[in-house]
């Protein structure tokens, strides 16, 4: 049973009571989203909808203080900018615009909020999906895609993408658990029952996630976890201070430092030509860049995203408070009359997840997802400086948050279904800690004010 107090594997739900039959349904669609997303399209997303559809009427009808959450208003905020941006559509290039609004186009980022009611505020829970995540990953890239074949040629240098979307997304998904592989170390490491398996697993992660990115040849990703696991370094660092940088804390920072160093010079041995080979493709290119020769950029990985961005530009500047609605890529794409057909008739996005918010919604569609990010990170924050948000989770919080925004700075991941489900179940993990703070807090004041 879920909600018996035992030392069951899924903790008892620590937010605010409710009917069982609910959270059976809404745990099982929950535990089939995270884990089949990718492994099982069909099952995923029907996971998905009982995810979003029952945690939102579950946080409406029995949430209580958790109805006032920002997360909340910002949805209501995000239907309303969708809703505007068509309406204003509508009247002024009508031959353009949606029959309805399609207000799922960002709302679906906003499905963290079932996520998060389904955790219940638990720590365990949130490792458990993540963990699930992680593990049912990995045979979905021997099932789709060319299975095991493909990565017997990416090992021999080509580009593998293991059929998911396209050779981008499979490398941004490895580079996501690659970083939870680095900052959740010390849960695999740390003394107690199975230890030995626990670290053979560990290490079986990481040289398997490690050789997932390399071989997906995806230098915005390559680029993405450098600054990020560099991030979680200094911030590591920052965190201990040199009065608790103690001879164990040394030790922790040396292991975790040589491992990084055996990692990235066995895959600089290994990939030595293939990283070679992608770095210096585009160097002519951003040598162009650098001395400001933007109309003259050859079409190539770099120089379509140069191109179709400062056409977005040129459509942002005439509409730039509400945009063009939600076919705005598109009509940035078809409707640029510089560029090539070539480009239209096989790109329809802006690799720029940013972008593509600011020529559909214009400045408002930013300003509210803008507002979710704040919120998150105060959130984040809040959670873990009241002690119930742990600092491994508060460390990939912050690092994924970097990650994410370079990611999707190159493409569009939030756009698509990939990027949705990794948005959904890192911020789901983060928010339940803080609706679970928030709470207590209030239980707290509550207290002292009878008292």
């Amino acid at each position: 049973m879920l909600n018996v107090k035992s030392k069951m594997l899924w903790e008892p739900h620590k937010l605010l009571p409710y009917p069982k039959w609910i959270l059976y349904v809404g745990v099982l669609g929950l535990v089939l989203y995270s884990s089949f997303r990718v492994l099982w399209p069909d099952l995923g997303k029907l996971g998905e909808y009982s995810t979003a559809f029952f945690g939102l009427i579950a946080i409406l009808v029995y949430g209580k203080q958790l109805r006032r959450s920002a997360a909340l208003w910002l949805l209501l905020a995000v239907i309303l900018v969708q809703m505007l941006s068509w309406w204003l559509g509508v009247l002024h290039h009508p031959e353009w615009m949606d029959s309805d609004p399609k207000v799922d186009r960002l709302a679906k980022l906003f499905i963290f909020i079932g996520v998060a009611w389904w955790l219940g505020g638990s720590t365990r829970n949130t490792l458990i999906v993540w963990g699930l995540a992680l593990i049912f990953y990995l045979p979905a890239t021997l099932i789709h895609g060319d299975g095991i074949h493909e990565w017997l040629i990416g090992l021999q240098g080509e580009r593998a993408g293991f059929g998911i979307r396209n050779k981008q997304h499979g490398a941004m998904l490895f580079g996501v658990a690659l970083l939870g592989i680095f900052v959740f170390s010390k849960r695999f490491c740390t003394p107690g029952k199975f230890r030995s398996i626990r670290i053979l697993f560990w290490c079986f992660l990481l040289i398997i996630c490690s050789i997932g990115v390399l071989i997906g040849q995806t230098r915005a990703i390559w680029l993405a976890l450098l600054v990020a696991l560099s991030t979680a370094g200094i911030t590591w660092l920052l965190y201990k201070g040199s009065s608790q940088f103690t001879t164990e804390n040394l030790k922790k920072f040396s292991v975790s430092f040589i491992l990084l160093l055996i990692v990235t010079t066995g895959a600089g041995i290994k990939f030595h030509d293939t990283l070679t080979e992608r770095i210096d493709q585009e160097s002519q290119v951003i040598s162009q860049i650098a001395q400001g020769e933007f109309e003259d950029l050859p079409y190539s990985s770099i120089g379509i995203r140069i191109h179709t961005w400062r056409a977005a530009f040129d459509w942002i500047e005439q509409r730039p408070l509400v945009g063009w609605g939600g076919q705005g890529r598109s009509l940035v794409i078809d409707h640029t009359e510089w560029l090539p057909n070539s480009i239209k008739e096989n790109f329809g996005h802006l690799h720029n997840f940013f972008l593509e918010i600011w020529v559909a919604y214009g400045i408002l569609g930013l300003t509210v997802m803008g507002a979710l990010a704040v919120w998150v990170g105060r959130s984040s924050w809040l959670a873990w400086k009241g002690g119930l948000l742990p600092n491994d989770i508060a460390l990939f919080g912050v690092i994924f948050f970097v990650y994410w925004m370079i990611a999707n700075q190159f493409e569009s991941y939030n756009s698509f279904w990939t990027g949705v489900y990794v948005h959904n179940i890192i911020l789901g993990g983060l928010v339940t800690h803080y609706w679970r703070w928030q709470l207590t807090s209030e239980k707290d004041i509550g207290v002292k004010s009878i008292t």
